[in-house]
């Protein structure tokens, strides 16, 4: 076990420094007569208050104060009270320990203080980083980088580390009354993570500090570990404060972490108390609290990643922003898993597959190839990537926004899994459900494909295989650890509070489309405007995809465009390789209480009037960026032309199914697929039992 030492110790008692430390709060000065000095103290007095004159003689470093009164201008005086009220220190720095053990290359501390506040505290209670990098040394540690959470710049001047080859990452949070938010918390971990990873031979180490190197301090460690390793958030608040004691001692940031990662706190859990460095400068002389000068407003209540009685949108943003250089790393592996190339916009288009609307030229794909259907649902399109550190959804502006959620990867063993997906690639929609009874509202992710299971890309892979991978590796290892926590008598996980839901989505044969039409989009609990075509045998084809075919009802074929008012022009914008083309003589006619001035600027999502031969408004698409390309308007308007209608299609269908090809694969299938429930049922009794 290595004990922390403090290096800058003063070879005089602490009961000494503890007088000395009242002399200095209260200003005034005590004649050594007032108690018996050893040799020693004479010498260490004379030779400090020998620096003290030296330093006010050397006007080229600092200026010098000059005495309010003449009669305190004494050589021995410490220093006047206009220095001191201009350089004060934090409450409860000088008796808060500097540091604490290491924990995963990390070092918690309180903030080091540069020279401008040496008149401020006696040489033996001095914390600097001249200090802080001796201290580690002789540890044997070698610092490399210091994350600094303060709200401030004031504490000491960035040069001190540089000249030791230090990097240093400012990442403002609050420190009363609010606990860091979520988007400095992804920006925390994020940097650690990439330093570490950067180390080869030597490890170099991490100084962590806010103030006090406790609370903000122990509440993105404790974040580093639950996202790095597997371990609930009681266990890694404890690892905290072994490594820092007390650790954490705020209440809200204790719930704020439980409730973040959606765990159940244990009633052994107790906050610990203030400790006594901290609570002897919590309150002034009227017995209100002293803020810390680095504190600022107060900050907005918990941030908790659940809906909590609002009512929710598709327009609704969903996560948590991350670091640019992250989003673009993440950007990179999407394109690479997809095999595109970077492109004359780089990595900054969405890649995600797109399907193409139907009409009387590709209606007999459906003939040529095998086909599945399943229903459009009216919700927002989201990619979703998961990783060790967590889970994260794409939306159609290619940025990525963080999510908490769990997705353990599949074990053969039974109970918990010990390890999450990493770099697995999932395709979906975010749909919102309306509960019948209840009028409740949930928000639930359909899977519909899989495109990269732990870094390997699988879009070569025909659709049938990819499709019941998801079920496999995704969802049965989620719903056999759900069913594991809530069978325990003390479950901390809690897959209810979760943002949303998740299932994958079901396919059907074309035999079924009929049913799927007449009965059961009716019974949705949330909104569908048509069907969409997979071809079973077809690989991931990112971007538009000419064979994944999508069927709306007339009136819900829909073009984005992008609206601009110039003058008293109103004008419909597509692009045509990445740039701007004007839709010439089209119009667009939105409701009579609205002003279409305020959709200056915005895409717009309208629908095809047969009658008025206009474009009607229908919504604003707040995930998108940019309108419609021109030639999916093409391909649109020749569905709206065509005007396959409900009937079409049906008989069209039922044509198609009767040919051999269809006919012998529905056969298969259908037996397949009775084979695979049977084999549910049998499964879910045995774990029941």
């Amino acid at each position: 076990m290595i004990v922390a030492m403090d290096l800058n110790a003063s070879p005089i008692p602490e009961e000494d420094e503890d007088a000395f430390e009242e002399k200095i709060h209260a200003q005034e000065y005590i004649a050594p007569e007032e108690r018996i000095e050893s040799g020693a103290d004479i010498a260490r007095r004379e030779r400090e208050e020998r620096k003290r004159r030296l330093k006010r003689e050397r006007s080229d470093e600092r200026p010098v104060h000059r005495s309010q009164s003449p009669q305190y201008d004494q050589p021995f005086h410490k220093k006047n009270v206009k220095s001191y009220d201009t350089s004060r220190l934090p409450p409860g720095w000088l008796d808060c320990p500097a540091s604490g053990q290491e924990i995963c290359y990390m070092i918690p501390s309180k903030v080091p203080l540069g020279e401008s506040f040496n008149d401020c505290i006696f040489p033996g209670k001095r914390y600097s980083f001249k200090q802080v990098v001796h201290q580690q040394r002789v540890l044997g540690r070698k610092l490399g980088l210091v994350i600094d959470l303060t709200n401030t710049t004031r504490y000491y001047p960035v040069t001190d580390l540089k000249k030791e080859g230090i990097k240093h990452v400012k990442i403002q949070c609050r420190g009363r009354d609010s606990v860091p938010e979520n988007s400095a918390v992804n920006q925390f971990v994020y940097e650690v993570i990439q330093f570490l990873s950067r180390q080869k031979q030597s490890k170099k180490y991490i100084l962590v500090h806010c103030t006090h190197g406790h609370n903000r301090t122990g509440y993105m460690i404790v974040h580093y570990l639950m996202r790095s390793m597997s371990m609930s958030v009681t266990q890694a608040i404890k690892a905290f404060s072994e490594a820092r004691p007390p650790g954490i001692y705020k209440p809200d940031y204790i719930d704020g972490l439980y409730a973040f990662y959606h765990e159940k706190k244990p009633e052994m859990v107790v906050c610990p108390p203030t400790p006594e460095w901290k609570r002897s400068s919590e309150l002034d002389l009227n017995g209100e609290a002293v803020p810390d000068d680095d504190d600022g407003i107060p900050g907005p209540d918990l941030q908790e990643n659940h809906e909590t009685g609002t009512q929710m949108t598709n327009d609704d943003v969903l996560g948590d922003e991350i670091p640019a250089d992250q989003q673009n790393a993440f950007r990179q592996f999407c394109y690479q898993t997809l095999r595109l190339g970077a492109g004359a916009r780089g990595h900054t288009v969405f890649p995600g597959s797109h399907p193409v609307s139907l009409n009387r030229d590709n209606l007999q794909l459906l003939r040529q190839r095998y086909y599945y259907a399943t229903w459009k649902a009216d919700g927002t399109r989201y990619m979703m990537l998961i990783t060790l550190d967590g889970c994260y959804l794409v939306d159609r502006n290619f940025n990525f926004r963080r999510v908490q959620m769990r997705f353990p990867f599949r074990s053969t063993n039974d109970g918990l899994g010990e390890k999450s997906h990493h770099f697995t690639l999932l395709d979906g929609e975010m749909v919102i459900d309306t509960l019948p009874d209840s009028q409740k509202q949930e928000r639930r992710y359909l899977i519909y494909d899989m495109m990269a299971i732990n870094h390997v890309s699988i879009i070569e892979r025909p659709f049938c295989e990819r499709w019941k991978m998801l079920e496999k590796e995704v969802i049965e290892p989620r719903n056999n650890e759900r069913q594991h926590i809530y069978q325990s008598r003390n479950p901390y996980y809690r897959y209810d509070l979760e943002p949303f839901r998740v299932r994958r989505k079901d396919f059907w044969l074309l035999s079924t489309v009929t049913k799927l039409l007449k009965e059961f989009i009716k019974r949705l609990s949330h909104e569908a405007d048509g069907l969409i075509f997979q071809g079973w045998d077809d690989p991931y084809v990112p971007r538009t995809h000419e064979g994944l075919l999508k069927w709306k009802y007339a009136y819900l074929n829909s073009v984005d465009f992008l609206f601009e008012i110039e003058g008293d022009r109103e004008l419909l914008f597509l692009y045509e390789r990445g740039k701007k083309k004007l839709l010439d003589g089209s119009r667009v006619t939105f409701k009579d209480d609205v002003d279409p001035s305020h959709y200056s600027g915005k895409i717009i999502e309208c629908s095809w009037d047969f009658d008025k031969l206009e474009w009607i408004f229908m919504r604003i698409r707040t995930d998108k960026s940019s309108p419609n390309e021109f030639n999916t308007y093409r391909k649109v308007m020749r569905s709206i032309k065509d005007n396959i209608t409900e009937e079409d299609l049906l008989n069209e269908i039922n044509e198609i199914i009767c040919l051999p090809m269809y006919a012998d694969r529905i056969k298969t299938d259908s037996k397949a697929n009775q084979h695979t429930n049977a084999a549910k049922q049998h499964t879910n009794a045995a774990k029941r039992r």
